[in-house]
């Protein structure tokens, strides 16, 4: 049944047979006949085929996220079992943002590569929300992650250490305007409680992009003082005072359990968290006014 429930799920990712077929390697045929034993054994019919291509019917729904969580524990049971007995090396599937790629897990992932050298290892850069989804989808193992600063924090996590938000610009040069991430990225939320929206001039994907316009003269930007030190050092960038910087976000290890990690992730997750400082604990941080524009 594990087979035909990875191709349910080809379907309902891809949207169409023909696709989900294709990444297969299977004929349209196969795939069809597939689908039937399946609905065969469990009783109900789990897709309709239409125009705009295959669409769950109720009884697929509510085997969607129980087939998506029966081949997660299948794969993580292999994962396990093949790094105790020495059957295969060992995965790590890491996902973080854009700052903590950059300038904050590359020590950290050189040391463990050397530890251990025979370690496959994926490292994915995407926005808290989207990496939450990853993880959700047993995508990924473990999730760098900016904790919310209101509300409860998603269990299970690790506090990992605490990253400080500066403004910066260039030296000599007003700035008009702010340059900050795309829409998603928790750093854009925490400058958009303190300015307005409509005094940003630029939206970008990665910190490289964020820093190089800042240093040109474009506008000034809310970064982490880890992925300026440098160009502070250098005098390329300024540090901008504010009556509101700087700013403390809590980054945070979120898995979905540590029994739950592979060996070869949860030697990761050991070295992360011997290399953090001693963290206090959280306290609430209150939100300013955007001042009008």
């Amino acid at each position: 049944m594990l087979d035909e429930l990875r191709h349910l799920l080809l379907i309902v990712d891809h949207g169409t047979f023909t696709e989900a077929a294709r990444r297969a390697h299977l004929s349209q045929p196969a795939l069809t006949a597939a689908i039937r034993r399946l609905e065969d054994e469990l009783g109900a019919r789990l897709l309709h085929r239409g125009p705009s291509g295959a669409q769950l019917t109720a009884a697929g729904q509510a085997l969607l996220p129980r087939a998506r969580a029966a081949l997660a524990a299948v794969e993580d049971g292999r994962r396990a079992v093949a790094e105790v007995t020495g059957l295969g090396r060992g995965e790590v599937r890491l996902g973080a943002g854009a700052t903590a790629c950059t300038y904050m897990l590359p020590p950290l992932l050189a040391r463990y590569r050397r530890l251990h050298p025979g370690v496959r290892f994926l490292l994915r850069e995407a926005f808290t929300d989207q990496l939450e989804g990853m993880l959700h989808d047993n995508e990924l193992d473990l999730v760098v992650a900016t904790a919310p600063y209101e509300g409860p924090i998603p269990e299970p996590y690790d506090p990992w250490l605490d990253d400080e938000l500066i403004v910066v610009a260039s030296p000599g040069i007003t700035p008009r305007g702010w340059i900050t991430f795309s829409p998603g990225s928790p750093v854009r939320a925490m400058l958009l409680d303190h300015v307005s929206a409509d005094d940003v001039v630029m939206e970008l994907g990665s910190i490289a992009a964020i820093k190089g316009n800042a240093r040109a003269g474009i506008g000034q930007a809310l970064v982490s003082r880890a992925s300026v030190r440098t160009d502070l050092k250098h005098g390329w960038l300024v540090e901008v005072p504010t009556t509101w910087t700087p700013l403390t976000r809590r980054l945070i290890l979120r898995h979905r359990g540590v029994d739950r990690l592979p060996p070869a992730a949860a030697a990761l997750r050991e070295l992360l968290l011997a290399s953090a400082p001693k963290l206090a604990p959280m306290t609430p941080v209150k939100k300013k006014k955007p001042r009008p524009a």
